[in-house]
């Protein structure tokens, strides 16, 4: 099942909305984390500067085969190893990972999809204790250059209330200017 369109641009202009290492730096991401999951890898903009820090795996998951096979294919340009792309519809199918097994899940741009709780409930599922969940979303204003339409997009509060039904605490909000927020949140139990 795909997420409800939100206008994904080309990749020349998706990659001008984002400095991935600081926003990677911002969310905790670095090398004390050895498995993490990229939901809805896309072009890889995240995962491919998380595989140069963290020391594990880092599984990138789409349901998209172009996105696949672009992130496969730059991964391999770059010689990181450590990548694992995945074709899946982890929506309607879940991850395929084992309990506990990640160490930090990131949900970037993608919790405008019909059921968030449903993929924060499988998020949790693979994080193990103490595990971290980082999110990122375009901001809730309609002068943003892309994005989400505002009847879907959601508020950052809206998405701290659904990932503390799904078990998550401890939120730190940040501001990703100038489109995004991010969300990063703790499995404690």
């Amino acid at each position: 099942m795909k997420v409800r369109d939100s206008g994904m641009p080309n990749e020349e202009m998706w990659s001008e909305f984002f400095k991935p290492k600081r926003i990677l730096k911002t969310l905790g991401i670095d090398n004390s984390i050895r498995n993490i999951v990229d939901f809805g890898c896309g072009y890889g903009t995240f995962t491919l500067p998380v595989a140069q820090v963290v020391k594990g795996k880092v599984y990138a998951l789409d349901i998209e085969p172009a996105m696949i096979e672009e992130t496969k294919r730059k991964a391999e340009e770059e010689k990181l190893g450590n990548v694992e792309v995945i074709l899946r519809d982890f929506i309607s199918n879940g991850s395929g990972l084992e309990n506990e097994s990640i160490d930090y899940v990131m949900l970037f741009n993608i919790l405008h999809l019909d059921n968030p709780e449903g993929l924060l409930r499988e998020a949790y599922r693979i994080l193990r204790k103490d595990g971290k969940l980082g999110i990122i979303h375009w901001n809730y204003d309609s002068t943003t250059p892309r994005g989400p339409p505002m009847e879907i997009r959601p508020k950052p509060e809206q998405i701290i209330d659904w990932a503390k039904h799904s078990g998550f605490n401890h939120p730190k909000k940040s501001d990703l200017k100038p489109y995004h927020y991010g969300i990063v949140m703790e499995k404690t139990k």
